[in-house]
């Protein structure tokens, strides 16, 4: 396996116990605050929608915020690497509280589609940041804890996010929301640039660091992913799936994308998203999971659906069969979210504590996705009939095993990786992350508008009028008042069917994740330098086997290890 770029510089900083506290409790408000505008502005699109004349047009609200999460998030790493992490967080916070002020004075739909897009790029830096300054102060047994608590910080901005923001919008206005966010975000990093340690890289002249940027990576990527992201968000919604538009767009950004894989791997010399970390098995294999399981998991906790006119209402399944087909209401279907939210985050908790304690992870992520299967192929018998305390039990596995598997496989990737690649690993993953859970929405919106329409009783059996309305409106909640009890009863038995179709495409992606796990094999939570470190002997520029690893002579692993002791020392604590 190639070595890592040698023009990077360590940014390993490991803080004594205390101080580590107080800098991890600040990352994990700024990771709080960042999910919290993320999930918050689902609810208040109708009432967004309303107040700027752009009822028909609001759904970009949340498709231009995704897109430009996606498209950016691949550029982090490397911006890290060169200007330091320190001042990419706080630049990537200083934004996002920059497109929330902008975002409570928009005027006009398109202005605020524009300012969402900027709190994306932003929203993406913040979680990829976070995670990357994580990794620089901790040792990597420690991480596992650490990135647990992060994860269920993600699951809190997930449950609570949607509750703070319909609250400002019943009482006072959804531009308060914003109000709220945009200080936040500011004194976020305010405090973080108090708290962080001072950068570690050797200053070089700003023409020399620019030099090192990608632009073509970043041209590449950057196209090709809007251009792809844009068709996929809206077919079947807002554009028809075989129209010109939409076969030039998904043809040319799937042309890009192909032309930004053959930069990184041929062109680029400091690439953004290394090809090289596919060599390993075991790596690759957690890459295409963390691609599989947000196209599966999107669907079910991104941007919660709380309101029937909203783009997570086209786009996210769960609370979509809880309305339609089990009838309940805009808050009790939101409610049913938390079943998988808070699991998730005491799972994640848990996770983090069993690996930084026991120094293993694989028992952890096969759980998970154990857990995880098992609950989307019961998921997948839901039914008008089926008990809700069944629905709810299986909801809370489901969340245990998302808790259990979306923080673990990112310290097991960050175990089969070098140190140097720290930032790199994480920036690609939470890209391979978003593009997988864009993808995935795609597929499910087909299958679930396919089903209906394929599905729908045909007049007489059903009123023509309520035919049509159905066909024109798939991902709306139908009106059958006036239906007799045999027409409701047909109209929701297609949807579903709807439904179904979608949760079987879930079990197939988590299915696919846990067979991956047979390429992935537990190193351990402690490399070999900091073993070392902890008795007091590091020895520079000592060689050998990764003793947690368990890596064979000649497999690869032994090349990293060594390259991590050379290239990366450990800052000793005790200078603190």
């Amino acid at each position: 396996m190639a070595k890592p770029e040698p023009v990077l510089h360590d940014q390993t900083n490991i803080l004594p116990t205390g101080r580590l506290i107080v800098v991890f409790c600040a990352l994990a408000s700024a990771l709080l605050i960042t999910f919290i505008d993320q999930q918050s502005i689902g609810v208040v699109l109708p009432t967004i929608g309303r107040d700027l004349n752009s009822s028909s047009t609001i759904t970009w609200a949340g498709t231009s915020s995704l897109i430009a999460n996606t498209a950016f998030q691949v550029l982090y790493g490397r911006l890290s690497d060169i200007f330091g992490r320190k001042v990419i967080l706080i630049s990537s916070l200083g934004l996002l509280g920059l497109g929330d002020l902008l975002c409570s004075f928009a005027r006009t739909g398109p202005q605020l589609f524009a300012f969402r897009a900027i709190s994306g790029v932003a929203s993406g830096g913040n979680m990829a940041l976070a995670m990357m300054v994580v990794s620089d102060v901790t040792t990597l047994k420690q991480r596992g804890k650490f990135m647990g608590i992060l994860g269920a910080c993600v699951g809190m901005g997930n449950a609570i996010g949607p509750f703070i923001s319909s609250s400002f919008a019943e009482r006072v206005t959804w531009r308060a929301l914003f109000w709220l966010l945009c200080p936040l975000a500011v004194c976020s990093g305010l405090i973080l640039y108090v708290l962080l340690p001072p950068q570690t890289i050797p200053p070089e002249p700003l023409r020399t660091k620019l030099a090192k940027i990608d632009y073509l990576g970043i041209f590449f990527s950057s196209v090709g992913t809007i251009l792809l992201l844009i068709p996929i968000s809206g077919i079947g919604t807002q554009f028809a799936a075989n129209s010109p538009m939409v076969i030039a767009m998904l043809t040319i950004g799937s042309c890009f994308l192909v032309l930004f894989g053959l930069n990184e791997w041929k062109v680029a010399k400091l690439p953004m998203f290394p090809f090289r970390l596919f060599k390993k098995p075991a790596l690759a294999a957690m890459m295409v999971q963390n691609f599989l399981m947000t196209s599966s998991v999107r669907p079910e906790l991104s941007m919660t659906l709380l309101c029937p006119d909203s783009p997570c209402n086209i786009l996210y399944y769960l609370p979509l069969f809880y309305q339609i087909v089990r009838q309940m209401t805009v808050i009790q279907s939101a409610l049913m979210i938390l079943p998988v939210v808070l699991p998730q985050s005491v799972a994640s908790i848990a996770s983090g504590q069993y690996m930084s304690r026991l120094n293993r992870y694989g028992e952890v992520i096969w759980m998970g996705f154990s857990l995880w299967v098992t609950a989307t192929i019961v998921e997948s018998r839901f039914s008008r009939t089926f008990p809700l305390a069944g629905m709810i039990v299986t909801l809370i596995i489901q969340g245990m095993g998302v808790g259990f598997t979306f923080q673990p496989t990112l310290v097991a990737a960050q175990a089969h990786s070098a140190k140097a690649d720290r930032a790199v690993v994480i920036s690609s993953r939470n890209f391979l992350r978003s593009l997988g859970g864009a993808c995935g929405l795609a597929v499910a919106s087909a299958l679930y508008s396919n089903t209906v329409i394929g599905k729908l009783p045909s007049p007489p059996l059903i009123p023509e009028t309520v035919a049509n309305q159905i066909k024109s409106s798939v991902f709306s909640v139908p009106d059958l008042s006036g239906l007799s009890a045999t027409q409701k009863g047909m109209i929701l038995d297609t949807y579903t069917l709807a439904s179904r179709s979608v949760f079987y495409f879930w079990v197939g992606c988590i299915s696919c994740c846990w067979l991956l796990m047979f390429f992935i094999k537990d190193k351990g939570l402690q490399r070999k330098e900091e073993k070392q470190g902890s008795e007091g002997v590091v020895e520079a520029g000592g060689r050998g086997r990764d003793e947690e690893g368990g890596s064979a002579p000649g497999s690869g692993e032994e090349e990293d290890t060594a390259n991590e002791v050379d290239e990366m020392p450990r800052r000793d604590a005790e200078k603190e």
